[in-house]
């Protein structure tokens, strides 16, 4: 990856593509499991650490923001998966009435949940492959296709960071409830 933008992109891409296709057919053949929904969630999350570390070494001036992103989407995913797992949840994605309503639509909404995903590592490649240039130019006198790609996904990862921290704020609320419940079945 700090040598080969455009093969590492491509597979970084094929590989987020892939996985959207593995999810749906796993879903479309009834083959889905808990195991494979922790794994599918763990390796989302170890390709994204690795992209973001690299971006913090390739632009030293930002690593705090790429860190604090870090600790945002592990912790916010982590839990999650924790507290419906707690809750016995059929799936980390089934919230309930509790959750918040941006959220909700979010988990229920496939495609509204693939653009937002797509949009977040789209913004992150894109500003990975910015360091070694422009890319080709999507107009005559505009930007590279690399910056408008870039400009064009930036709404759509403000919006996933801020429903990683809806998601860990919930997270947060429904372990905390599961551990009042068991003081209360305890004391009583």
């Amino acid at each position: 990856m700090p040598t080969r933008p455009g093969p590492a992109a491509a597979c970084y891409g094929l590989a987020g593509l892939l996985d959207a296709v593995d999810g749906h057919t796993a879903r479309a053949l009834g083959q889905g499991s808990r195991l494979g929904a922790m794994l599918d969630m763990l390796t989302d999350r170890l390709s994204s650490l690795c992209l973001l570390l690299n971006l913090a070494l390739l632009y030293p001036q930002w690593a705090g923001l790429f860190q604090l992103s870090m600790a945002l989407d592990v912790a916010s995913h982590w839990l999650h998966m924790h507290c419906s797992t707690l809750q016995g949840a059929s799936s980390h994605k089934s919230l309930g009435g509790e959750g918040h309503p941006l959220l909700r639509r979010y988990y229920q909404s496939r495609p509204l949940l693939f653009l937002l995903c797509a949009g977040n590592e789209g913004f992150h490649c894109c500003l990975y492959l910015l360091y070694w240039g422009e890319g080709p130019r999507a107009f005559p006198a505009g930007p590279g296709l690399f910056r408008l790609l870039l400009w064009l996904s930036a709404p759509l990862a403000a919006l996933k960071s801020f429903l990683n921290l809806l998601q860990l704020g919930g997270a947060l609320r429904g372990v905390a409830a599961l551990d009042a419940a068991e003081r209360a079945r305890k004391g009583s």
